[in-house]
Formats: C-alpha cells, structure tokens, sequence
C-alpha cells in the first residue's frame, strides 16, 4: 500500500479549508468601507488667515550664589611663590569668603575648583569669577562645607 506524499496531502488540506472559509463567509456584508478623499474648498472658501502662536518661555532663574556666604580655601600646587596669596585676594575681591590658603602636595593635572554637591553651583561661579575653566566634584581630604581651589602653572593670574 503506498501513502501520498507529505505535499500532496497538505495541498488537499488547504484546498478543504478554503473551501469552508468561503462557505462559512458569502453570506456577511463586505467589511470594507468606502473612504472619501477631502473636499478641495473653493476660492469663496478661504479661511482667514490667523496670527502664528508662539508659546512664551519663561526664562529658568539663575540661582544666585551668595559669595560671602561660601567658604573657599585656595592651594598653591604650581612652584610660582605667591600664587596662592594673589588668587585668594582676587578671590576676595569679587565678594567670596576666602578662609585659607596654602600649598597643596600631590598631583592635579590643571587648575580645578572643586567643589562638594551642596556647592556645584558656587563652584561653577568661583570658576567663571576667576577665569578657571576646570571644576570638579571634591575628592579625598578636601573639606565638604566649602570650595577649594588648587592652582596649577597655567592657572590664571
């Protein structure tokens, strides 16, 4: 006795189905429906043209540091006799607290304020105060209630 091929048998099965998907559906509505494409208005039509909104912004305040209010300590770590001193009158100057200065001993690849997170934002103000392009979080042994800065030879004089 021979079996019919897998093919032949699967070709026979989809044929069956078909046939009763077709008999089981020519009596329903056709589900399509008919979609009308959009009236082109006329010349007499046209709509008036209103003004463009633009949403106002609010401009972000920018939090206002108290200088005075902002320990800051000042390191000399460039060999230049006097950095420290020069930087921390500057420093003063401009309205920051300046509580101390000295030399620092250890390796820092530029000149950096550092500054704990309570204090980023003074941080970035001392920089911009003193032309210092370098801040970063404080590390190690630095003091967590104020801003240190380590000055090194291309610190700005």
């Amino acid at each position: 006795m021979a079996f019919p091929s897998p093919v032949v048998m699967l070709s026979v099965l989809a044929v069956a189905m078909a046939s009763i998907t077709f008999i089981a559906t020519r009596d329903e509505a056709p589900t399509e429906r008919r979609v009308d494409t959009a009236t082109i208005a006329s010349a007499e039509q046209t709509p008036t043209p209103t003004a463009p909104t633009t949403p106002t912004k609010t401009p972000k305040p920018t939090p206002q540091v108290a200088r005075g209010e902002v320990y800051v300590e000042v390191f000399n770590n460039s060999g230049i006799k006097g950095l420290a001193a020069t930087t921390a009158a500057r420093a003063t100057q401009v309205g920051w607290a300046v509580v101390g200065e000295d030399n620092w001993y250890g390796v820092v690849p530029t000149t950096t304020v550092y500054f704990p997170p309570r204090l980023k934002a003074a941080g970035k103000q001392l920089a911009l105060d003193l032309g210092i392009t370098r801040t970063a979080p404080a590390v190690g042994v630095m003091k967590r209630d104020r801003l240190t800065i380590i000055l090194t030879t291309d610190a700005p004089q």
